[in-house]
């Protein structure tokens, strides 16, 4: 299981942050949204295989707008002034320290 950060923002794989769901979310409100999130990915993989641009570029939209909504990307969900840090290596973060000790 990958590490989830104390303030629930991230999980970490591969020493990178990734940002987590917006723990508000209604839990039926969240489901769907997942469902629509691997919909859209199955509909990536589709595209891919048929080398069908157009529609390669309408599923991403779709995977975009899922993680918006969600949390995942867009905007973020917290409301004390902290920066994104998704996709930044977890080292070079104020989480270093809280990662290193999870080695120890």
């Amino acid at each position: 299981m990958n590490p989830t950060t104390p303030d629930g923002r991230y999980f970490v794989v591969k020493g990178q942050l990734w940002r987590c769901s917006n723990p508000s979310l209604n839990e039926d409100v969240r489901q769907l949204l997942v469902n629509d999130l691997m919909a859209a990915r199955r509909e990536v993989k589709a595209a891919k295989a048929s080398d069908h641009h157009e529609l390669l570029s309408a599923a991403r939209a779709k995977v975009q707008k899922a993680k918006v909504a969600l949390g995942e990307r867009g905007p973020v969900w917290w409301d004390d002034g902290s920066p994104d840090l998704n996709r930044c290596q977890v080292t070079n973060t104020p989480y270093v320290d809280w990662y290193l000790s999870l080695q120890r």
